[in-house]
């Protein structure tokens, strides 16, 4: 009931970050189907391209293995060797089809997502040994879906494979009077026909397989309100402190503004707005930001400016241009090389005047 409860108050989708810590706890959206799929489509690629290899290595060894049958000791251990031989024989004939099959159902996995590496997963968890647990699972939602899929898988195959087969009735038939090369290439065709038919089914079926595992793995990974703020706050960091730092790191930044205006060689504002202190001295490539403001920053410039003697230039336009357009400790652009030389020239004519 308490599982419930919580499983209810969990009304927000999940965020990035819960998702990405779910993956790499090994907590991912998997979908058998999908695997089973490729793993019958890898099966029915081999048969298509290499059903006349296995079959021309299995007679050779089993033709060799015949021939010199009569040879073997009619003992326990003659046996033992027999049974052996024609193990390997069949080993070596199956060991592609196998590592196809393999292949391909990995393929499938990696398709749905990255290669985890979890031993998360394998901790001791009591809901796996709790008898109430294990109750819940047996009768719960989940093995309903389950067992429902189980159903429409078997009545789906069922069908088409019936299908298949009954539109074959009448060759079926014919098959007892081929002889037995014609039988295997019969069968054959035959094979492929209904495994192509059973994985065009099958695609449906993986298809919404893994649709209501992705959709039930995001439910599974709801958070709560409270769970979201949480996160948000350790993620973002708590919206009081960040506050106060940037309070600080404001002040910081004004107070080493207001030291480094009196080394400017001009201030350049407008009445009220805006003021942007620069430095200059002769061999500069270009005149240095120290100081910017708006509004009471901007007054407080032009009095700390007025205190120690450093000129003060109204140019509306281009105290807009500097201000948007150059940071502290930045040199202008080069668009506003012309202007600003221009003011500079005027402070020094009229500092020598």
């Amino acid at each position: 009931m308490a599982g419930d409860t919580e499983q209810e108050d969990r009304t927000e989708e999940p965020t990035q970050k819960r998702l990405d810590d779910a993956i790499r706890r090994g907590d991912v959206a998997n979908s058998q189907e999908i695997n089973t799929l490729f793993l019958l489509g890898g099966f029915t690629l081999v048969l298509l391209v290499a059903s006349g290899w296995i079959a021309r290595t299995l007679t050779l060894d089993l033709r060799g293995l015949l021939a010199t049958l009569h040879q073997v000791p009619a003992d326990a251990a003659g046996f033992a060797g027999v049974g052996q031989r024609a193990m390997l024989a069949l080993g070596l004939a199956l060991v592609v089809p196998a590592a196809a099959a393999i292949a391909a159902s990995l393929a499938g996995g990696l398709l749905q997502h990255p290669f985890v590496w979890s031993t998360e997963s394998l901790g001791a968890k009591w809901e796996r040994v709790s008898p109430m647990a294990g109750l819940k699972r047996l009768f719960g939602p989940e093995a309903w879906f389950q067992f429902g899929k189980g159903l429409v898988k078997i009545l789906l195959v069922g069908a088409v494979a019936g299908l298949v087969l009954w539109g074959e009735r009448d060759r079926l038939e014919a098959f007892a009077r081929l002889d037995p090369g014609a039988v295997l290439q019969a069968t054959l065709a035959l094979a492929l026909r209904l495994m192509a038919c059973i994985l065009a089914a099958y695609v449906v079926i993986s298809l919404g397989d893994a649709l209501y595992q992705r959709f039930r793995w995001r439910s599974r990974l709801r958070m709560s309100k409270e769970e979201l703020k949480e996160e948000m706050k350790e993620s973002e960091g708590n919206p009081e402190v960040k506050g106060r730092l940037r309070q600080l790191r404001m002040a910081r930044t004004r107070k080493r503004m207001m030291a480094a205006v009196p080394g400017a060689a001009v201030v350049i504002a407008n009445p009220t707005h805006f003021a942007v202190a620069l430095r200059y001295e002769t061999g500069m490539n270009a005149p240095v930001c120290v100081a910017k403001g708006v509004d009471a920053l901007a007054l407080k410039i032009r009095e700390v400016a007025g205190q120690h003697g450093v000129p003060v230039v109204e140019n509306p336009p281009l105290a807009r241009a500097l201000h948007a357009s150059v940071e502290i400790d930045e040199t202008i652009p080069t668009e506003h090389y012309k202007a600003v030389a221009e003011v500079i020239g005027f402070v020094l004519r009229r500092r020598r005047r």
